[in-house]
C-alpha cells in the first residue's frame, strides 16, 4: 500500500520503520531536513521537505493516490488539518495522533465531518496497558487476539514453580487448564517450544491461553497473586492522569509524586480522590518517605528514561511488588531484563502497534489475511492471526496429520466465539480465527504458508 507518514519525529521514524519492513511504499513529510535525511539514508523510504498541512507539500507527496495518511507530528491541530486537508485530496484512509484529552474525548463525534478514520492517543494507550498489567501483576506482558478472547502473556518461571524441570507433554496434568507454550527465552536463546522441551528456572514464557483461563493459570501455577490495592505513581505526565483516573474507579489507592508545583494543583482539581505530592520523585528521600516499601506497585513516568530506570531499579531492590516502567527508548530492552527491569512499556510502541494493525485491517480488506501481529522475545518471534477461508489448505485434517513448516505452531483458534487451544486431535474449520507462531525471519503473510508443501 501507498502510505504517507507526515512527521519523522519517534513516533513517525518508528511507523516508517515497521511499516516499511512489512513493504510498504512509505514516504515521509517533515520540515526537517536533516531528520528527512537521516531517514532517506538508512531506511526503504521516500522523503518530502515541507509543512505536512499544505496541499501543495502533500500533492508533492502523492496523497491524493495514496491509500492511508498518518498525522504523527507534535501539534495536535497540525494533525488534525493533515487529515482534512488529505481527505479532501482524495486520500482512502487517515489517522491522526491526537494527545489532548479534550480534543480526543469531542473527535469521535467529529471523525466524520474531519475524514477520521482512527484517532489514536499514545497516552490513553500507554494507561490502558499498565492498568491491563496491574490486573494480573504476574504477567509481565499482555497481548491480545481474537477480539480479546486470547491473549499470550509473558511470565518468568521461578525456581519453586512445579513447572521448572517439567517436559511440555506434561503442562495440562500439572496446571489443569488448556495452555500452550509458545515459545521461551533462555539467556539469549529464543525456542518455539514442541512437547519434549523441558523447562528450566528463569524460563521466560510466553503462554497462550483463553482469557478467561487467566486466573485459573495463575491459580494452578501457584504463582503468588496479590492483588493491587495501592498504586504510587512518579511523574504528573498525561498517562499518570489517565491512568490514576483508571486506577481510581477501579477502587485502588492512588498517591501520585509530580516536581512541578502548577502541574500538581491541576492534578490535585482533576483528581480529587488520589494523594497528590509536590516533590521529586527521583529523590530517595522521598520515595522513602512516601512508603515505596511498603506499597503494592509503583510505576514510573517521568520524562526521562534515567529517572524512571533508576527508580524501577530501587524499587526492585526494596522488594516492591509489582514496578512497571516507561521507557521511550528500546533499543536496549534485552539488557534491562538483566537489571531487574522486567515490566517495561513504550508509548510510541503501543502507538506504532495500533497504527500498523489498522493497517493490516486495511490489507486484509484489499486481500491480505493478517489480522494482527505481535512480536514475542525482543522480536524473535510473532504471534500472527488470521481468518481461514474456504480456500486454507487442511480444512477438518486433525493437526497430527498435517506438516507444519518447523518452528510453527498453532497456538490457539476460535471457533463461534469459542476458544480452541489446540491439540493434535483438533482441526482449522473455515471462518476459523487462527493465531500461528512463527519465527520473525519467515516473514509469514499467509495462514496458508504454515504448512509444508506437498510434492
Amino acid at each position: 500500500m501507498k502510505i504517507v507518514i507526515v512527521g519523522d519525529g519517534k513516533v513517525g521514524s518508528a511507523l516508517a520503520v515497521q511499516l516499511s519492513k512489512e513493504d510498504h511504499d512509505v514516504v515521509i513529510i517533515d520540515s526537517n531536513k536533516l531528520v528527512l535525511q537521516e531517514s532517506e539514508q538508512s531506511l526503504d523510504v521516500n522523503v518530502v521537505y515541507g509543512n505536512g498541512a499544505s496541499i501543495k507539500t502533500q500533492k508533492q507527496a502523492n496523497v491524493d493516490v495514496s491509500d492511508l495518511l498518518i498525522a504523527a507530528t507534535s501539534a495536535d491541530e497540525i494533525n488534525i488539518l493533515c487529515c482534512f486537508l488529505a481527505r479532501k485530496l482524495g486520500c482512502a484512509h487517515t489517522i491522526a495522533r491526537v494527545r489532548n484529552p479534550d480534543y480526543y474525548g469531542q473527535l469521535f463525534l467529529l471523525q466524520g465531518e474531519l475524514g477520521l478514520n482512527m484517532v489514536i492517543n499514545p497516552e490513553r494507550a500507554t494507561a490502558n496497558e499498565i492498568f491491563r498489567l496491574l490486573q494480573f501483576p504476574s504477567f509481565l506482558k499482555r497481548e491480545a487476539f481474537a477480539k480479546g478472547r486470547v491473549e499470550i502473556v509473558e511470565l518468568v518461571l521461578k525456581g519453586d514453580s512445579l513447572l521448572a524441570g517439567a517436559r511440555l507433554l506434561d503442562l495440562y496434568k500439572l496446571v489443569k487448564v488448556k495452555v500452550l507454550v509458545c515459545a521461551v527465552k533462555r539467556g539469549s536463546q529464543v525456542f518455539i517450544p514442541d512437547g519434549s522441551f523441558v523447562l528450566q528456572e528463569g524460563d521466560r514464557l510466553y503462554v497462550t491461553a483463553s482469557t478467561s483461563d487467566l486466573a485459573k493459570l495463575i491459580r494452578n501455577l501457584g504463582i503468588s497473586q496479590k492483588k493491587v490495592r495501592d498504586v504510587l505513581i512518579i511523574g504528573g505526565s498525561r498517562i499518570a492522569f489517565y491512568l490514576a483516573e483508571d486506577l481510581l474507579k477501579a477502587g485502588v489507592s492512588v498517591k501520585l509524586v509530580e516536581i512541578d508545583e502548577a502541574r500538581c494543583g491541576e492534578l490535585a482539581e482533576l483528581l480529587p480522590k488520589a494523594t497528590i505530592i509536590h516533590a521529586d520523585g527521583s529523590d530517595r528521600y522521598v520515595l522513602d518517605s512516601e512508603g515505596l516499601a511498603k506499597t503494592d506497585a509503583v510505576v514510573t513516568l517521568t520524562d526521562f528514561d534515567e529517572q524512571n530506570l533508576m527508580i524501577s531499579m530501587y524499587a526492585n531492590f526494596l522488594g516492591t511488588y509489582k514496578v512497571i516502567t516507561k521507557i521511550n527508548r528500546t533499543e536496549y530492552n534485552e539488557i534491562l531484563g538483566e537489571k531487574g527491569i522486567d515490566c517495561v512499556v513504550s508509548p510510541k510502541d503501543l502507538c506504532c502497534n495500533d497504527i500498523a494493525r489498522y493497517v493490516r485491517e486495511m490489507g486484509n480488506r484489499k486481500g491480505g489475511s493478517v489480522l494482527a501481529l505481535h512480536r514475542l522475545a525482543e522480536d524473535q518471534v510473532e504471534a500472527l492471526e488470521f481468518t481461514a477461508t474456504r480456500q486454507t489448505p487442511h480444512l477438518g485434517e486433525p493437526l497430527h496429520k498435517v506438516a507444519l513448516k518447523p518452528g510453527t505452531l498453532v497456538a490457539s483458534i476460535t471457533r463461534r466465539g469459542k476458544v480452541i487451544i489446540p491439540s493434535g486431535g483438533d482441526s482449522i474449520e473455515a471462518d476459523d480465527t487462527v493465531v500461528v507462531i512463527s519465527p520473525a525471519q519467515r516473514g509469514l503473510d499467509d495462514l496458508s504458508g504454515i504448512f509444508i508443501e506437498e510434492r
